[in-house]
């Protein structure tokens, strides 16, 4: 796809992916995305549920509870996972992030679906402010 293509997904959010000429296709994240509309920006969600406890210390769960967490502030903004633009990833260790891969990636369907045309990081960290915490993930978000 080139910088010029743009993607209309079931929101309507149109989303001009970024992909330089002769670049490789990355798998499950865009290069770029560039969106125009209300910018959400969602801060730092971790594994804990509504009342700020960890109800396990499983990474896959965590994962997915992070997920339904940010569903839950998108929601709050009247947007939806389609709506992502931006993704970033905080892990305490990204051998279990690359080795349960399949796991964080049907925890990610399960919750936000199938819109992978997000610009994503994941960066390895030494810690993260709660100590039971696995994993943040954050989010910017873009409604039309």
């Amino acid at each position: 796809m080139s910088s010029t293509d743009h993607n209309q997904n079931p929101s309507s959010l149109d989303k001009q992916i970024l992909q330089p000429a002769g670049w490789a296709a990355p798998r499950g994240y865009a290069n770029g995305v560039a969106a125009t509309g209300r910018q959400v920006f969602v801060a730092g969600q971790i594994g804990w549920n509504a009342q700020c406890q960890f109800e396990s210390d499983d990474f896959i769960a965590q994962v997915r509870q992070s997920l339904i967490n940010i569903k839950a502030v998108l929601a709050e903004a009247g947007a939806t996972p389609a709506h992502i633009t931006r993704m970033t990833w905080y892990l305490l260790d990204k051998r279990e992030y690359l080795a349960r891969g399949r796991e964080v990636g049907q925890a990610y369907r399960e919750v936000l679906g199938h819109e992978y045309q997000i610009a994503m990081s994941a960066v390895q960290v030494a810690g993260l402010m709660e100590d039971r915490a696995k994993v943040e993930i954050e989010v910017t978000a873009v409604i039309p």
